[in-house]
């Protein structure tokens, strides 16, 4: 029967096995140290108790070489699994530039994912192997955990703020994915699975499942709440310009510099006046209560992908339909 229940894991990332090693090391030392006290304690306790004709203790002086040597061996041994701890966490914070990215919803109880190419799935993500995968994760209501043990991935998921992680499938097959933050009643059934499939079968799941791109759809939104009517990219523009913005510096009105990445993106959208840029007034009315999770996933990868030039048009009212630009029809970069 015992046989059936794995002691660990699977390995099925490329980051599974370095995490692994550094446990591993982590408890063979412990063990060890653990072994070594109990023993020295049941020695000592034989060798040295007390006997009826030596009633007093022997007189004990020290010993230098010793005091040293236990205080620099456990030194040494603790700086270099600091090192190797910080070395791997750097690794795991750190995800590679050419990263596909997913969004994912947390919410009471399931996952909500969404694919560059507006794909969306709820208790499942289909990823491709040996490609590094970048999720970006929000929740939409309590702390939620996003665990998926196979690929040792594990990172707290926030109501209101954007959190990432990243890992590299490397093996074929179904994972379980668990949220392992109580975060309610149904906290047991918020699981879902993780289904990695080869590089060409997950094109044919893309196609299979087409829908407009993220980006795309955040354009439609940055139309339908008149985002353009403010922030034109023209002479007559009252907001800053959109355009090339992402990862970019932001000057604000009280001197200091941001980096406009997602969740200064997102701030601003629902709280304009928390950070006002330098030569603008804090005119744009909030949209907190408007604007859900998702929709914020898709405006701000429209922002993302908002080059030069591509900033719709503002359409004059009094201009005659055939005279009005097709403000759908410019071609989007996909961030």
């Amino acid at each position: 029967m015992f046989a059936q229940v794995p002691l660990f894991p699977e390995q099925a990332s490329t980051s599974a096995g370095r995490v692994d090693e550094l446990f591993y090391f982590l408890l063979a030392v412990t063990g060890f140290i653990t072994l070594l006290i109990a023993l020295l304690v049941v020695y000592f306790s034989i060798r040295y108790h007390r006997r009826p004709h030596d009633l007093a203790p022997p007189r004990i002086t020290g010993s230098l070489k010793l005091e040293t040597f236990w205080t620099v061996v456990p030194f040494v041994i603790a700086m270099f699994m600091f090192v190797w701890g910080v070395e791997l966490f750097f690794h795991l914070a750190r995800p590679p530039d050419d990263a596909l990215e997913i969004y994912v919803v947390a919410k009471q109880w399931m996952w909500k994912l969404q694919h560059p190419l507006g794909q969306r799935e709820i208790n499942e993500l289909h990823v491709p192997r040996d490609q590094a995968i970048k999720l970006t994760l929000i929740s939409e209501d309590v702390i939620h955990d996003f665990f998926v043990p196979a690929f040792r991935t594990k990172v707290d998921v926030l109501p209101g703020r954007y959190v990432s992680t990243w890992f590299r499938p490397s093996k074929r097959g179904q994972y379980h994915l668990f949220c392992s933050q109580y975060c309610g009643t149904n906290h047991s059934g918020m699981i879902g699975t993780v289904i990695v499939q080869e590089p060409h079968e997950y094109q044919a799941w893309l196609n299979s499942h087409a829908e407009g791109s993220l980006a795309l759809e955040g354009r439609k939104l940055f139309l339908k709440y008149q985002c353009v009517s403010c922030h034109s990219a023209d002479a007559q523009a009252r907001a800053p310009v959109l355009e090339g913005l992402y990862r970019q510096p932001v000057q604000l009105q009280d001197g200091r510099t941001v980096l406009a990445d997602e969740t200064y993106l997102r701030e601003s959208i629902l709280k304009p006046d928390a950070k006002i840029v330098a030569g603008y007034q804090p005119i744009m009315p909030t949209f907190e209560g408007q604007i859900d999770e998702e929709e914020m996933i898709r405006l701000i990868a429209f922002l993302k992908s908002l080059q030069p030039g591509q900033t719709p048009q503002r359409v004059d009212r009094a201009t005659p339909p055939s005279a009005k630009p097709n403000i759908l029809e410019p071609p989007l970069r996909q961030p």
